[in-house]
């Protein structure tokens, strides 16, 4: 379908004329390519303030160098100007774990680099100030979202304060933004104190008995305990149901984050998801490849939200455990718009979400729910009140297969293998379960079904909040014995992390050793990134469990991360004499020959094959779910 340039927002003057307006109520400045798509949250929030009436615009990737142009071409808006920096975290999305330039800016036409600075946050709000001093400038996105308190900077290698502080912006809001953004709309900025899931800061504050105060910022730089004990209310702060305020002094003055919003109705998502987006880059990028946008053009978001909890990932702190459902009628109105680009051929790429199989997940007893602290529905062990019943998301895998010009969907969200293999009270749940699982192995697999275990040892898993590796033997299992019954040749492609907290060489070699027994030769890994508002990020930073305040070893020279990495390839030839030498060290000379039984030393083996997938597990390797993408900067994790 062809689109108008009039059915874009705005992005220069010649495009506000030929809408005829002669004044902008809100700015949004965008750290990456404007794509109208629900998968960006730039476009969401500039149709969502459309869809209520107001006149909005959008500046994508500004050049903030020389004379600030692209920061004054479209004057001052009416109401405030927005930053939205990107669907990923700014340094995620342009440095390795190593802290190496990736290889591509997923969200820049062409895969550059230079087209967003670090910290885009930061930078556009400073450039927005000079210029315009009297106009609010409010704060969105994962970036702003996971910085509103103190946190660990693994790029600076320092505790930075809330962004709000670096950047000198008024509010800041934090989670999925639909809701706060209207409600700042038709406010003065006066009155924004009170708006839920937004931050501020104060010069002056009155605590009352329900707020949770923390350690202030100058004790968290003091005492890294300080620090590990707040991020435990900040975590159970942002998966309640019914959450209180949370203050942090700074200096003279106090950060202050109202609780959020309830998780959005059905309707409200609907509403939310069906706004008119063209799922189209804007034209100005005709001829032009945006990586993201090729990877998720043909996919479809169908819920938000996640209550895995893993200690690694940001969905917590951004989306909330409390799983947001649409409704069959619009992912399928989706679905259909899809089938209808030119390009598409029939092959959904992804029916998914954060995590791919908790559609329609919920607690029984809803009271038990708005009581509950816990990060995770799902671990140490699954909640007995949460409905693990699979039938709402057959339904909606079957209402899509069944439309014309679908010849096949694929699940590319990671799938929670421990919720298939659990047994709960309720046997139409067990028996839905069992039904999934065969129906994702023999229809929505496309020859390779990516799975997360993590880890093989259960300390470390414990750590990262994960179940134990037994549970991914037995899915295993059940993978291949579906695929001979069924006569196909499909591969399960398993992600490991090193370098976590609580992770020892030892246990890496172990993994080497488990992997091996498994005939993998893995592909999809990484090195854990630290990345703020993430339990894991404070242990590895403070040395302290925020949970348990029990001391955790971190690996973190680039000599003891290279140490653990180097086991995910034992089989490269010029990794053997390393890892044999690191084993003697560790005193597990035991695992040499069980890694090595039977090969010839590396001189006189054969070079093997290589891998481009190896060493390159991105985020877009982790989860090609749209709003995973937006919520974890997990997987860089």
């Amino acid at each position: 379908m062809e689109y108008r340039l009039t059915d874009f927002l705005p992005t220069t003057k010649k495009e506000l004329e030929l809408r005829g307006w002669d004044e902008v109520d809100v700015i949004l400045f965008s750290g990456d390519a404007y794509v109208d798509h629900p998968s960006f949250g730039a476009a969401v929030i500039g149709r969502t303030l459309e869809a209520a009436g107001y006149r909005v615009a959008i500046v994508p990737q500004p050049d903030w160098h020389g004379d600030y142009r692209d920061f004054k071409k479209l004057g001052r808006p009416r109401l405030f100007f927005g930053i939205s920096p990107g669907c990923m975290d700014s340094m995620v999305n342009k440095y390795t774990a190593n802290r190496r330039l990736r290889s591509e800016d997923a969200y820049s036409p062409d895969g550059r680099h230079d087209l967003r600075p670090e910290y885009p946050t930061i930078v556009y709000t400073r450039i927005l100030k000079e210029l315009f001093p009297d106009v609010p400038v409010v704060l969105g996105g994962i970036e702003a979202s996971l910085r509103r308190l103190t946190h660990y900077d693994y790029w600076q290698e320092k505790l930075r304060p809330s962004i709000l502080v670096d950047s000198g912006a008024d509010l800041l809001i934090y989670g999925m933004g639909e809701k706060p953004i209207i409600e700042l709309a038709r406010r003065s900025p006066g009155e924004w104190r009170d708006v839920p899931q937004t931050v501020y800061l104060a010069d002056d504050i009155e605590i009352t008995k329900d707020d949770i105060v923390l350690h202030s910022h100058e004790e968290c730089l003091r005492d890294k305990r300080a620090q590990a004990e707040n991020f435990r209310h900040i975590e159970e702060q942002s998966n309640m149901m019914h959450a209180q305020r949370i203050i942090q002094r700074i200096g003279t003055r106090s950060v202050v984050v109202n609780p959020p919003y309830p998780p959005m109705t059905t309707a409200e998502l609907d509403a939310s998801f069906d706004l008119p987006y063209t799922r189209q880059p804007h034209p100005k990028y005709k001829g032009k490849r945006i990586p993201a946008y090729d990877m998720i053009k043909h996919s479809v978001n169908i819920h938000r939200g996640c209550f895995g909890g893993c200690a690694f990932c940001t969905i917590s702190a951004h989306q909330g455990k409390f799983i947001a459902c649409r409704s069959k009628e619009s992912i399928l109105r989706e679905v259909r718009q899809v089938i209808e680009m030119p390009d598409f051929k029939g092959y959904l790429s992804d029916l998914g979400g954060p995590s791919a199989n908790m559609y329609g997940m919920h607690g029984r007893n809803l009271n038990a729910c708005e009581k509950c602290r816990r990060p995770s529905c799902i671990h140490p062990q699954i909640c007995p009140n949460l409905d693990t019943n699979h039938s709402k998301l057959l339904d909606i895998y079957h209402a899509v297969d069944a439309l014309p010009g679908i010849k096949r969907s694929f699940i590319g969200s990671g799938v929670r293998y421990d919720l298939l293999l659990y047994r709960s009270k309720d046997e139409a749940a067990n028996q839905a379960a069992q039904q999934y699982t065969r129906e994702l192995i023999t229809r929505h697999v496309s020859g390779r079904l990516k799975v997360a275990p993590e880890h093989t040892s259960d300390n470390v898993l414990r750590l990262m909040r994960k179940p134990s590796f037994q549970q991914f033997y037995e899915f295993k299992r059940i993978f291949d014995r579906i695929n001979r019954e069924e006569g196909l040749n499909q591969q399960i492609i398993p992600y490991f992390i090193s370098s976590h907290p609580g992770c020892h060489e030892a246990d890496m070699a172990e993994l080497a050793v488990i992997t091996k027994q498994l005939d993998f030769h893995l592909e999809q890994v990484q090195d854990f990134t630290p990345t703020p508002m993430t339990n894991a990020t404070e242990t590895w930073y403070t040395g302290y469990d925020p949970y348990t305040l029990e001391q955790v070893f971190s690996a973190k020279t680039p000599r003891e991360k290279l140490a653990q990495r180097q086991y995910f390839f034992w089989y490269k030839p010029e990794e053997r004499r390393s890892i044999e030498q690191s084993l003697r060290r560790i005193g597990r000379p035991d695992l040499i020959a069980r890694l090595y039984n039977g090969i010839q030393p590396a001189s006189s083996s054969p070079k093997p094959k290589p891998n481009h997938n190896e060493n390159h597990r991105t985020k877009s390797d982790r989860k090609e779910s749209p709003e995973g993408k937006r919520g974890r900067n997990r997987r860089h994790r």
